[in-house]
C-alpha cells in the first residue's frame, strides 16, 4: 500500500499569503484527518484562519491506508504503527515512503523559488512526528521544525540519524497539554530531552488542561514562534 501510494501526489490545501510569497510552512494533520479538516479545525479554534503577510501555509492530505492501530481499516495516516505507544518499534517502510511524496512537497516550494532554509514543516501529533521524521533525516537545512502533541519513539530512526549528523540542526518547537491522555505528556517531554542531548535545540511548551487537541494559546504561540523563524521584510529588516 506504501508504496503503491508513493505514484500519487499528495493533495494540499492552500492558504496564500496575504502579500509577497518568500516562505512557505507545510502543516500535517494528525490521524484520520485531512489537510482541510485541520484548516478547518484552527479556524474553528482562532475564529479566523491561519494566515500571514509573506508565507504560503499548506495542509496535505495522507493518502488513505490500512492502518494497524485501527485493526487493519483505512485510514488518512502518514504511515503505519503497531500501537500508540512510546515503546513500540517503527513502521519504518511506511515512514519513509511518506517522506518521499513530502519531499516533493518540498521540492515544489523550493522550485518556485523559495529557498529550503525559508521552509518550517511541523503538525499535529502523528502529524508531528511525521515531520520530525522528514527534517532530522532526510532535511535538516529547512528552518525549523514542530510537534503539537507528538512523540518519538524509544528507539526512533531519528535518533539513529542524529547520532551521526555532525551539521547543524533545525530549531524544535514542541508544545503540549498536561491532561493529553493518548498522547501522554511524559512521552513529549522524553522525545525533548532525547533530542536536546543529541543537539538539537529545543523550545518546549506545556499547557495547562489541555488534552489532546489544539487551543487558542497554543496556536499563538506556534505564530510567534513562525515569525520567528521566518520574518518577512519587514521583520528581518536592519534597525
Amino acid at each position: 500500500m506504501a508504496a503503491a501510494s508513493a505514484l500519487v501526489p499528495l493533495q494540499r490545501c492552500v492558504v496564500s499569503p496575504a502579500g509577497r510569497h518568500s516562505a512557505s510552512l507545510i502543516f500535517l494533520h494528525g490521524s484520520g484527518d485531512s489537510g482541510q479538516g485541520l484548516r478547518r479545525w484552527i479556524k474553528q479554534v482562532l475564529s479566523q484562519d491561519l494566515t500571514f503577510q509573506h508565507i504560503k501555509i499548506i495542509y496535505p492530505t495522507a493518502p488513505p491506508r490500512p492502518y494497524t492501530a485501527m485493526k487493519g481499516r483505512l485510514s488518512s495516516v502518514w504511515f503505519d504503527r503497531f500501537r500508540i505507544a512510546i515503546d513500540c518499534p517503527e513502521h519504518l517502510e511506511s515512514i519513509d515512503a511518506m517522506c518521499q511524496l513530502l519531499t516533493d512537497v518540498i521540492d515544489d516550494e523550493v522550485r518556485s523559488g523559495i529557498q529550503k532554509d525559508r521552509i518550517l514543516v511541523g503538525g499535529f501529533s502523528m502529524g508531528g512526528c511525521m515531520a520530525m521524521h522528514l527534517a532530522y533525516r532526510k532535511h535538516q537545512d529547512v528552518a525549523g521544525v514542530f510537534a503539537l502533541s507528538s512523540f518519538l519513539n524509544k528507539v526512533s530512526a531519528v535518533y539513529q540519524a542524529l547520532q551521526t549528523w555532525q551539521g547543524k540542526l533545525p530549531d524544535l518547537l514542541q508544545c503540549h497539554g498536561t491532561e493529553d491522555d493518548l498522547v501522554l505528556p511524559s512521552w513529549g517531554a522524553e522525545t525533548s530531552v532525547t533530542l536536546r542531548s543529541m543537539g538539537v535545540r529545543v523550545n518546549y511548551h506545556s499547557f495547562p488542561g489541555l488534552s489532546h487537541e489544539l487551543s487558542a494559546r497554543e496556536l499563538e504561540t506556534l505564530r510567534s514562534w513562525v515569525l520567528t523563524k521566518l520574518p518577512g521584510e519587514m521583520e528581518g529588516a536592519p534597525q
